[in-house]
């Protein structure tokens, strides 16, 4: 990865969380954890990897996103806006009456969204339909997916995994969001899992584990998954909860988090002095 790619999704990583932050705080609470954890990948999708028009949302070819865990949808909003798919005054209207960004991601509302998410479990199954899709009509796209790991602990997922890795489907590439924790407590605490590696090559899947926070390691383990053929792809992110919001880091009730506009203000300048960008 080159210099100038590298400071340009670092740039934009650091103007996502500053927008999910402001976004969140406009409303006085939110999914702060899990939105935080997955803004590089973010950033490295959108403004890298994925074949995608903001000016033609609608495209038939384009590559999909679905973030299967939906409560993301703040770090979703903020990515996309920067992206220039709506106005960044939106994102002043999370959850509240008459908005366009609702809690959880939702297609029917929302320009650039592909998966409405509700019930966690379920974006799996859905990005496989997608990838089924493609193939199908022979388009050069793909269907990318985002999972959470407390998410990961339903029954969906694996059957879903069990049907990819049948499929052979290629041009499904998935993302677990392995922060370790989840609603109300600590994976490990909840459901101690088996290795999540070995799980999913089980299913027939190609898998790599990485730093979630580390954008050469997130570009090369796409570019390897680009090279494998015949399997979908699964790349298993270890992250932390709640990255980039400050005082959200390393407590467990980090879920979702109450935040003031006073204090927004505040984790910015926090992140913006651990990062030397004053």
């Amino acid at each position: 990865m080159n210099n100038e790619l590298l400071q340009n999704l670092k740039d934009a990583a650091f103007e996502i969380r500053c927008r999910t932050i402001r976004e969140i705080a406009s409303f006085g609470s939110g999914h702060i954890g899990g939105s935080m954890s997955i803004v590089e990948l973010l950033s490295y999708l959108y403004f890298h990897e994925m074949d995608v028009d903001p000016a033609h949302p609608e495209k038939d070819d384009r590559d999909r996103l679905v973030v299967s865990k939906g409560h993301s949808g703040p770090a979703v909003y903020a990515a996309l806006s920067l992206k220039g798919f709506f106005p960044e005054e939106w994102l002043m209207t999370l959850n509240q009456g008459g908005t366009r960004l609702p809690s959880h991601c939702d297609m029917t509302k929302t320009p650039g969204i592909d998966f409405t998410g509700g019930s966690l479990g379920q974006g799996l199954s859905a990005a496989i339909g997608i990838a089924l899709g493609q193939r199908l009509k022979k388009q050069d796209a793909r269907s990318f997916v985002i999972i959470g790991d407390g998410e990961a602990q339903e029954g969906q997922i694996y059957e879903a995994a069990e049907a990819a890795g049948a499929w052979h489907l290629d041009n499904l590439y998935a993302f677990l969001d392995q922060n370790g924790q989840q609603l109300d407590g600590y994976t490990s605490d909840i459901i101690p899992s088996v290795s999540t590696v070995e799980r999913w090559k089980s299913f027939g899947w190609d898998v790599y584990e990485i730093s979630g926070h580390d954008y050469v390691q997130i570009e090369e383990a796409i570019e390897k998954a680009k090279a494998a053929k015949g399997k979908p792809h699964m790349i298993v992110m270890n992250t932390i909860k709640s990255y980039g919001y400050i005082p959200g880091e390393g407590i467990k009730l980090n879920h979702s988090m109450s935040i003031t506009k006073e204090g927004a203000e505040e984790a910015i300048k926090a992140l913006m002095e651990r990062e030397g960008r004053v």
